[in-house]
């Protein structure tokens, strides 16, 4: 197939085909993978732009049906509450080689003591759940940590100048001590997860349901794809995505080179006339084959900066350009550049969507400026 056919296929298993319609907020396929929440509108305009009706942000800080918790790279994502145990075991790491990769420089000193990376997520997490009786703020959490927890738990921060517990140990045990993230808190506050039987532990992945399953997860919903960009995505060790890669994935030629799909691929989705802006952190732009979502390379650092991610204008299964708000009080305006000409039945698009999303943000939009 061509990249067209892949990245259409792509497009409909993510969903971003689909009008609003009347649907639960946890109908949307990317929940199974957790829908990360960075940014202003981050979650909830993901879950809209793919035919969820999420009238605003505020929908998912009072929603039953989600939960907000720390996962995949220490980023918040939301997922179907009624999922989160098996969330905790298909998130889990797979043994201490896999949790050092996740945990980045915090094995160092354990390992000098002798203390295995599960072993030490696991004192952690219990120590996490000990002093969350109640709502507690991160930075109150983190100074109790740093009271319990011997040293080779702890680093010296020097932004901070003070002695904290290593940020990603930190956050990959927040799930298994039973803890979620209070939605719209910043800084964030953790709570218990009402009703959590789990107590503090890391789960198991070979128990995780099977749509769970963060790399059968990725495949089906970033496919056609390989396991180099699988374990990038879930910042995990390639050994451990090839041992734990689908058994039913068959190999496909896009353009030339290998991929895998999952049995059942949908069928390519009907592009004609498709506009969606893209959040900076939206699935679509988090997928680690960076080089067939925008084959021209000049233009990723444009799109995927160090700092400060812009959006994306995803017109049909291409990118065309990026976008970024400017708000001010209760008006929004947008810039809007291209990288190519924009054909003006796309440009008019691209303008009812960003109405869309000043509606989104409960904001007028001013002007849309294209550049």
């Amino acid at each position: 197939m061509d990249r067209h056919e892949a990245l259409a296929r792509r497009l409909a298993a993510q969903q971003l085909d689909r009008p609003v319609a009347q649907r639960p907020l946890g109908d949307a396929a990317v929940l199974d993978l957790g829908v990360q929440d960075t940014g202003r509108d981050g979650a909830s305009w993901a879950l809209a732009n793919r035919g969820v009706p999420v009238p605003g942000p505020e929908a998912l800080v009072t929603s039953e049906e989600l939960a907000l918790v720390w996962s995949l790279r220490g980023a918040p994502h939301y997922y179907r509450r009624a999922d989160l145990p098996g969330v905790l075991d298909a998130t889990s790491p797979y043994d201490d080689a896999d949790a050092r990769r996740r945990t980045l420089d915090a094995s160092r000193p354990l390992t000098a003591a002798g203390i295995g990376m599960r072993e030490a997520m696991g004192v952690v997490a219990t120590t996490m759940r000990e002093v969350v009786a109640a709502p507690t703020a991160k930075g109150d959490l983190s100074g109790a940590l740093t009271e319990r927890l011997d040293e080779p738990y702890l680093r010296w921060c020097n932004p901070c100048q003070a002695t904290h517990v290593y940020e990603q140990t930190f956050r990959l045990s927040g799930l298994a001590a039973g803890l979620e993230l209070e939605p719209g808190t910043s800084p964030p506050v953790l709570r218990r997860i009402p009703g959590w039987r789990r107590g503090a532990a890391l789960g198991d992945p070979e128990r995780a349901p099977e749509r769970l399953r963060v790399v059968d997860a990725y495949v089906r919903l970033c496919g056609p794809t390989t396991p180099a960009a699988t374990a990038a995505f879930l910042d995990v060790p390639p050994a451990v995505v090839k041992g734990h890669w689908p058994t039913g994935a068959t190999e496909v030629d896009v353009d030339g080179s290998r991929a895998w799909a999952l049995p059942g691929l949908p069928e390519p989705a009907a592009t004609d006339g498709l506009v969606r802006l893209l959040g900076p952190f939206d699935l679509w732009l988090q997928a680690r084959d960076r080089e067939v979502v925008v084959p021209d390379r000049s233009r990723h650092k444009a799109l995927w900066p160090t700092l400060g991610r812009p959006g994306a204008v995803l017109v049909g299964t291409d990118v065309a350009g990026t976008w970024r708000p400017k708000a001010s009080g209760k008006k929004l305006s947008l810039t809007v550049e291209v990288w190519d000409r924009l054909a003006a039945a796309d440009r008019d698009r691209v303008g009812e969507q960003a109405e869309r999303l000043a509606t989104h943000r409960g904001v007028t939009l001013t002007e849309v400026v294209w550049v």
